[in-house]
């Protein structure tokens, strides 16, 4: 026969940490000032405004939620991963009963809302925009891009920013101290600093530190034993961290490939590393990296160390060759070398302005003296007449014209390279044969 628990005790047992201390106040809430703030103003009006709660894993998008709808909303919270239109609709029909029979209002928490599908975010609109409901939206990903512009213009915008190490830090203490609704201890019952170090592996995730608190505080000897160091490498076994901040398809995955792309432009080889190690431990695509990093290679390194693209194509067979983790090493390497390698945009710069030429210009006809000429008809037009072949002509060199005839009098200069690395010995070598009709871009 099941045991039923009725007791505090108890029932405190079967509820998690986290949950448990849960802020029942704004002031209790850790690390969002100015979220805080905004918040105090919003439950003062006499209706709350729709909002979207946009910030990461474990920073009280959900606390927020509770807090907002108080006393005067019925709490409706929802998962967009487990419900759809018909659910929603369901709590829609409730929220017109609830205000026409006891004078209260209905705010819908829908967690993970760039879950819904555009379809399915429509059908919130008219209710929002009735105020049948007040929409309180959490998401982890950029609401311009996940949220549909109608539903996002009724909403107001609430940027919540991972907590640091050290509002982590005061909230495991609050949770370690509170005899009522947290673990009874003191903080002489937890050797020094065990405490920073959940708050650092937690990564802003509030949620995880607690957890990872109640953990320990099970695994200790005895009631009241010590929270030790090697209690805190237990609960830790078998790979229990903080998984990384990271959504291969979201804004994370393109702020951290910016940075190492920026980084790599700037000569940082340890960001570089940084960066290169945080997308591939973060469970990134291999084969992604290594072809950003051959855009690398071409755009800020070009003609000023070519090796650079060849150790990146280099890198890319290492990739499909071996997989993850071993290629890890390759792409480490490559990330060094590309960081470390001279700098020039010239060829990004030289195709950019040969694309404007050819937009402005449009498709000039080839010059007869360069075109081919595999026929006898196309010798007797002229193709082909007139060309002068290189390599008949001392140092493999000729000067000729090679651009179409409207162009040839004054061809636009595209290339103008930098004069770093190889680049000023080319640079040196085109105005030899060019001179002024070559000119450099400078440092």
């Amino acid at each position: 026969m099941d045991t039923i628990f009725t007791d505090a005790a108890a029932q405190k047992a079967m509820t998690p940490l986290a949950e448990r201390i849960r802020p029942r106040t704004l002031s209790e809430v850790a690390g969002q000032p100015e979220v805080v703030d905004i918040l105090r103003e919003l439950m003062l009006r006499t209706a709350l405004p729709s909002m979207i709660l946009w910030g990461p894993p474990g920073c009280g998008k959900t606390t927020i939620a509770r807090l907002l709808a108080g006393e005067r909303y019925a709490f409706e919270p929802m998962s967009a991963v487990l419900v759809g239109v018909k659910d929603v609709r369901a709590v829609v029909e409730q929220a017109k009963r609830r205000r026409s029979h006891e004078n209260l209002g209905t705010l819908l928490f829908l967690d993970e809302i760039h879950r819904f599908n555009k379809a399915q975010q429509d059908v919130l609109l008219p209710h929002v925009e009735k105020g049948t409901i007040v929409l309180a939206g959490a998401t982890t990903e950029n609401p311009s891009f996940e949220v549909i512009g109608p539903l996002l213009s009724r909403c107001r915008v609430l940027t919540l920013t991972a907590l640091s190490a050290d509002d982590i830090e005061s909230v495991l203490r609050r949770a370690l101290i509170d005899s009522e609704r947290g673990l009874g201890m003191s903080e002489g019952d937890v050797e020094e600093g065990v405490l920073r170090q959940i708050a650092q592996l937690a990564a802003g995730d509030a949620r995880f530190a607690l957890n990872t608190l109640e953990v320990c505080a099970g695994l200790a000897e005895s009631p009241g034993a010590a929270i030790t160091r090697e209690v805190l490498k237990r609960a830790l076994a078998g790979g229990a961290r903080r998984a990384l901040l990271y959504d291969k398809e979201g804004e994370e995955h393109f702020n951290v490939i910016s940075a190492l792309h920026k980084a790599v432009r700037g000569s940082d080889p340890d960001a570089a590393l940084y960066w290169t190690a945080r997308m591939l431990e973060a469970g990134d695509d291999p084969k992604y990296v290594v072809r950003r990093m051959i855009r690398m290679a071409s755009e800020d390194i070009g003609l000023a160390d070519p090796w650079a693209l060849v150790h990146a194509v280099a890198a890319k067979d290492a990739v499909e060759f071996i997989g993850m983790p071993e290629c890890n090493n390759a792409l480490a390497q490559l990330a060094v070398y590309l960081a470390c390698a001279p700098k020039s945009n010239a060829m990004y710069q030289a195709y950019s302005a040969a694309q404007e030429a050819v937009k402005e210009h449009g498709a000039l006809p080839v010059p007869l003296h360069v075109r081919n000429a595999p026929t006898s008809l196309m010798k007797e037009l002229g193709y082909g007449k007139d060309y002068e072949y290189g390599h008949a002509h001392p140092g493999g060199f000729v000067p000729q014209n090679y651009w179409p005839e409207e162009l040839k009098d004054d061809p636009p200069r595209l290339l103008k390279l930098k004069g770093r690395g190889l680049e000023k010995q080319l640079a040196e070598r085109l105005r030899k044969w060019w001179g002024d009709g070559f000119e450099e871009g400078g440092e």
